[in-house]
């Protein structure tokens, strides 16, 4: 028997953590976006919030792209041990059905 476990529920949680946050940062652009001088209150803090969204523009698709792949390899990560688990799981009860038979031999 093997010393690894693998907790599922947390995986899948993970997962699921991994979605929300890409979806979050795909969504997500420059907080300045459709404010001027009037809202921000300053014409250097609206250039540096320009400045910043096209930077944060390539980052942000970068990020996204990489939670995306976490998200995959747990989410696929997740279903491979809950079906190993479940095959297991069915290997042993015939183990089980097979040797009761021969006991009653």
């Amino acid at each position: 028997m093997s010393d690894q476990q693998a907790d599922i529920d947390r995986i899948k949680e993970c997962s699921r953590a991994l979605k929300r946050i890409r979806d979050t940062f795909a969504e997500r652009g420059n907080p300045a976006q459709g404010l001027g001088v009037a809202e921000i209150g300053s014409q250097r803090v609206l250039d540096a919030f320009s400045k910043f969204d096209g930077n944060w523009k390539i980052h942000r698709r970068k990020l996204t792209e990489e939670l995306a792949s976490l998200h995959a390899i747990t989410k696929t990560a997740a279903e491979s041990y809950e079906k190993i688990d479940h095959e297991l799981a069915e290997a042993l009860r015939n183990s089980d059905k097979e040797g009761q038979k021969g006991a009653k031999k």
